[in-house]
Formats: C-alpha cells, sequence, structure tokens
C-alpha cells in the first residue's frame, strides 16, 4: 500500500484550511460608540479645567464631570444589538455577534446557492438508464444509490432515499468513499474504481461521452432544468439518473422585496447552465454563474467585496463554506445545511425557512436606525448638559438625574426591538423584473 497524498491535502482539509484564513481578512467594523469615545471624554474635561479657571467656580467643574459621564453612550449599542439579536431568534434566526448586524444593514448583493436555498433542497428522480449491456437499470439505480449513501449532498441523498422506497434490497458495501467538492464522488466497489459526477469531471477523468444518444438525453433533461448525474465503472460510462428539483414557494416574492430595497441578489450554483437559468428565469434574478467549483463561489465573492460592494452569501452545503466565510454576512440554512457551512456563516437559519429573510434585512436596518438615534440622543444630552453646567444652571444633583435620564431613554429606546413584529408583506404587485440576464458559466 502506498500513500500518494495525506489527508491535509484532501480538498477539505484544503476547504477548511482557507475558511480558517479568511477570519483574518474580514477587517473589524468599529462601532458608533467607539468613534466618539475618546473625543467626548477630551471636551469634558477641557470644559471642566476651563470652566473652572474662567469662573473659579469647582462646583460648576465637578457638575461637569457629572454629567458627561457618557453611561447613555456607552449603552446606545449593546442594548440595541441585544435587542435586535433576541428578536431575530424568536423569528429562529441565530446571529452569532453584533457587528454582523451592522454588515447586514449595509449589504449591496444577496447570492443565493440554487439547491436547497432557493429551492426545497429535495430532489426527485426524474429518470435513470444504463447504457451498458452488463448493468440492468435497476443494477446500475442500486450501484449509485450505494456510492451515494455516503454522500451528505442533496442530489446523493435523493437518490438513496429513492432506492430505499421501490426496493427492499440492502446497498451494497463501498470503500474508499471519497468527495471531490463540486465535481463528484470517487469509490471502489467489488474492486471496481466507480466515478459518480457531471460531466465536468467525467471529462476531467477522460470518460468517453461522445455517445449521440447520451449528449442528446442530457441536453433535453437540462433544458428542462434537471440535473444530471452520471457513473462510470473502471473508466466506462455506466448511465445517467435526472432529478429535478421544486422552487420554493416564496422565492419568487424574497426576490421581489430584496429588488425594492436596491439590493443585486445573484445566483452562484455548481449546477450546470439550463438548470440555473431556468430558476433564474422563475424569480427574476438578473445576474447567474453556474457549474462553479467552491472556490469559484469565493473568487466572485472576494471580487464583488473588493469593488466596496459588500455581500450575504445564502446557502447550505459543503461547496458554499468558503463562499459564506469570505462574503460580508454567511447566511446557512440550520437545519439541512453541512456542519461546516453553519461553522462558516455568522447567521444560521434553524427552520431552513428563507422567507425570514426580507424581515432579517429590515430588522437590521432598524436596529442600525435604532442604534444611530441612541448615539444622537447621548450625545446630544451630553453636551446640552455640559453646557448648562458651564452655565452654572445645573448643580451635581441635578445633573445626576439628568445623566440618568438619558441612560434610561436608551434602554427603553433599544427595548422596542424586542416587540419589532415580522408584517413584511411580501404579496407586494409591484414586479421588479429583470431586462438582461447574465447567464454565465465558469471553466476553471
Amino acid at each position: 500500500m502506498r500513500a500518494s497524498k495525506t489527508s491535509s491535502d484532501s480538498s477539505l482539509k484544503r476547504m477548511i484550511r482557507l475558511v480558517k484564513e479568511a477570519d483574518a481578512d474580514k477587517a473589524p467594523i468599529v462601532s458608533l460608540t467607539d468613534r466618539w469615545a475618546t473625543w467626548i471624554v477630551v471636551i469634558a474635561l477641557v470644559s471642566s479645567v476651563a470652566t473652572y479657571l474662567f469662573t473659579h467656580e469647582i462646583l460648576r467643574s465637578v457638575t461637569i464631570l457629572v454629567v458627561f459621564c457618557p453611561c447613555a453612550l456607552v449603552l446606545a449599542t449593546p442594548t440595541a444589538i441585544m435587542a435586535g439579536i433576541g428578536n431575530a431568534t424568536k423569528y429562529g434566526m441565530l446571529i452569532k455577534g453584533g457587528d454582523i448586524i451592522e454588515r447586514l444593514s449595509k449589504v449591496k448583493n444577496i447570492a443565493f446557492d440554487k439547491t436547497g436555498t432557493l429551492t426545497y433542497g429535495k430532489l426527485s428522480i426524474v429518470d435513470y438508464k444504463s447504457f451498458s449491456s452488463e448493468y440492468s437499470d435497476e443494477e446500475f439505480i442500486k450501484i449509485l444509490a450505494s456510492v451515494e449513501a455516503y454522500s451528505e449532498h442533496p442530489l446523493g441523498k435523493a437518490i438513496t432515499s429513492y432506492y430505499k422506497e421501490k426496493n427492499d434490497n440492502q446497498l451494497l458495501e463501498v470503500e474508499d468513499f471519497t468527495v471531490h467538492p463540486g465535481k463528484g464522488i470517487t469509490a471502489v466497489l467489488n474492486s471496481k474504481n466507480i466515478l459518480v459526477g457531471n460531466l465536468k469531471i467525467m471529462k476531467d477523468k477522460n470518460i468517453n461521452i461522445n455517445n449521440k444518444d447520451i449528449i442528446k438525453i442530457s441536453q433535453d433533461f437540462f433544458k428542462k432544468g434537471c440535473t444530471v448525474i452520471y457513473l462510470s465503472i473502471e473508466n466506462k460510462l455506466i448511465g445517467y439518473v435526472a432529478l429535478s428539483d421544486i422552487l420554493r414557494l416564496e422565492s419568487k416574492s424574497i426576490i421581489n422585496y430584496i429588488k425594492s430595497q436596491n439590493i443585486n441578489p445573484i445566483i452562484l450554483t455548481g449546477d450546470n447552465e439550463a438548470s440555473a437559468s431556468n430558476i433564474a428565469n422563475k424569480v427574476f434574478i438578473d445576474n447567474v454563474y453556474s457549474s462553479l467549483l467552491p472556490e469559484d463561489k469565493m473568487k466572485i465573492i472576494k471580487e464583488l467585496e473588493s469593488k466596496n460592494s459588500p455581500t450575504c452569501m445564502i446557502g447550505d452545503g459543503v461547496n458554499d463554506a468558503l463562499a459564506l466565510k469570505y462574503s460580508s454576512v454567511g447566511i446557512s440554512m440550520g437545519a439541512i445545511g453541512s456542519d461546516i457551512a453553519i461553522e462558516a456563516s455568522d447567521i444560521a437559519l434553524v427552520s431552513d425557512d428563507i422567507k425570514n429573510i426580507p424581515y432579517l434585512l429590515y430588522l437590521s436596518k432598524k436596529t442600525m436606525k435604532t442604534i444611530k438615534l441612541n448615539v444622537t440622543f447621548s450625545l446630544v444630552l451630553n453636551f446640552v448638559a455640559i453646557i448648562l453646567a458651564m452655565a452654572g444652571v445645573l448643580n451635581p444633583v441635578v445633573g445626576a438625574l439628568v445623566h440618568n435620564l438619558g441612560s434610561v431613554f436608551v434602554i427603553i429606546n433599544s427595548a422596542k426591538l424586542f416587540k419589532t413584529k415580522n408584517n413584511i408583506d411580501l404579496n407586494n404587485k409591484t414586479i421588479y423584473k429583470f431586462t438582461n440576464t447574465n447567464i454565465k458559466a465558469l471553466d476553471m
């Protein structure tokens, strides 16, 4: 036995390494209060000293020190953030940090994975066929289901579930199961090398697919928006299976809402061009990138981010982990999503229901408005109180009451976020259609 590569060189390990490296590329966001904290202290101390030098009244100077204490300013951001995160939790959205809300409120693009995000991810088999005289259709689907039984991809789960529902026979034992993210699967069955995947991996492995019947059948299914998976044994193409997915009922109205907020929706998918364009046409998404590997999705996200165009990525699979991590905000489908996707994301949708995305966008903006109101009120109150203390209108006792009044206002104003309800009407009759569809199939 000879090992050609160590586990650290595997595709999955490389993805995990890139996910960890992404943390260093995300610049920390400076909160509104941090921008003012230094200056307000300096202003207050200078005012206190200057007041004493001009008036020689120590009481006025002490009053300035009492009223300037920026408790309300310090509470302005964390109280609103906690309330916003708490409100999101009620709707099954787990936000991992306060700065995420600020980043989400500034996004200009939202990139969607297709399978399991815009669609239900519950694929059904439309057709399958063996091209080989050595294997019947039933033998072919049994071999395919046995290999896919080890896969976490929605396509694999659909194939395995279909076989188990139709047959009582046990699946075959598979060895050396390996996932090639964005391409397919390799395994060994009865000492024979098995390859399962899309056309790209078949071409990469030099599998002969020049059969006119195979090409015609594949193209017919592609035009219908289906995903076609091929299986080869010992470098010989054996057959195919065609699967279709169901568009989520709310997808079209969600995209419509996103466009109404001047946010650009994008599809980033590993599926073929025809399948991607079929979904794009149904939900009116202009920019579509198909046939993507995980690294391709990451490159597109990084390119958008480099153009000062903050992007939110929504996905569920291993293939989306890099894009989730490198985007300004990554949102994963909590229940059906893979572990690495959930780990890489900033927000997890526990119920796997994207209909809450519009409310999440609304809540992030409302939270930021609340923070800005809190900060503005705190600063105005502090500066007015300092001026009144300098003029001798306020004494230390009254100054303390004014100071506490600001803190109470900030807390009450932030607490209102807890009662915010999802009243967004997704049935808006104004349809924001696209005019120039930009369908791209990347061959990298």
